[in-house]
């Protein structure tokens, strides 16, 4: 079996039994916790295509994951658009933003175009804490074109209160494993084909690359591209699952929290991202009830990680099936000989 076909029945596995979980669940709280880790295992499992295999160092996409949320949210609720029209509409602004970006940043090197990007979102947030003038004025007050520091809310949401009434989390919950799924897919496609062959070789040797004709900032720019289109939707499918978009969600501590979940589970790594983002929402979950001591929590488990396991924990994983292959295969040796 190819590791193509090999990953791809490795998705079918994982969408039939996440299409079962809200019925083995029937727990509300387990099932919106579960749809959170669809739009962060979707963001994660792009940012790996940009970092983890094209090789570019960008903290952009929380700014890119804000702008799908955030212009979803703004159709909604300035011009009425259903969530069915601003949800991609949104998806589509993200990746005009992140093409701009990109032909911005992606001459440069490694840290250069991480230190640029972080200014991008830093900027963005400023932009939108420091609107205060008055746009609209709602019975509720004033409101800013961007929300300011109350954000948007009252937006829309994909209908599933009239259809499913108090059940309407489950709707989400399937709309979001169709996201995951989807990205899931599409990564799959990428990393087995030959444009994922040349992302590589310019990650691990960019000279060779550009001496056997592939074209650095043009492959880059379209990695940067692509991947946008998930992360912009999962920003949108963020705001309406929440009905709540500010500027927290450009934050240094989120952007953190989802750089954590790539290396804990494996850079440049098919299944990395998932495996990273369910263990970090599980141990978060697990120290919910430790305060201030949640954080040191965390940060003790990507220390031990990065100190343990430097290859994720997907690397761990290959490691160990390696040395039981090479055990059995010892033991059979041994057999025959004897």
């Amino acid at each position: 079996m190819t590791a193509m076909r090999r990953d791809l029945l490795l998705c079918g596995l994982f969408a039939c039994v996440a299409l079962f979980w809200p019925m083995i669940s029937g727990m509300r709280y387990s099932i919106t916790q579960t749809t959170f880790f669809f739009i962060w295992a979707t963001v994660v499992v792009q940012w790996n295509l940009v970092f983890g295999i094209g090789g570019i160092f960008s903290l952009a996409q929380v700014a890119i994951f804000a702008i799908g949320a955030y212009v979803t949210a703004m159709l909604g609720y300035y011009l009425g658009t259903s969530m069915l029209l601003a949800m991609p509409a949104g998806a589509v602004v993200a990746v005009v933003a992140s093409i701009i970006l990109g032909i911005a940043c992606l001459r440069l090197y490694g840290p250069y175009v991480a230190l640029l990007t972080i200014c991008v979102s830093q900027v963005l947030y400023v932009l939108i804490v420091n609107d205060t003038d008055c746009f609209t004025n709602p019975p509720a007050g004033c409101m800013p074109l961007m929300g300011g520091v109350r954000g948007f809310s009252r937006f829309g949401d994909l209908g599933f209160r009239d259809w499913l009434g108090a059940g309407f989390y489950v709707g989400n919950y399937y709309v979001g494993l169709l996201l995951l799924s989807a990205a899931i897919l599409f990564s799959i496609m990428i990393i087995h084909s030959p444009m994922g062959l040349a992302f590589r070789a310019l990650r691990d040797n960019p000279v060779y690359a550009a001496a056997r004709g592939v074209d650095r900032f043009r492959y880059q720019l379209w990695i940067f591209g692509l991947s946008a289109f998930f992360t912009g939707l999962a920003g949108a499918f963020y705001a309406v699952n929440t009905g709540v978009v500010g500027p927290v969600v450009f934050s240094f501590q989120h952007l953190l929290f989802l750089l954590s979940m790539i290396i804990v589970g494996g850079i440049g790594t098919v299944w990395g991202p998932v495996i990273g983002a369910a263990v970090l929402m599980l141990a978060d979950e697990a120290m919910r009830e430790l305060g201030d001591f949640r954080d040191i929590g965390m940060g003790l488990i990507l220390v031990a990680c990065v100190v343990l396991m430097p290859r994720g924990l997907t690397g761990l994983f290959h490691d160990i099936s390696t040395r039981l292959a090479k055990s059995s295969g010892t033991e059979g040796e041994k057999s025959c000989q004897r």
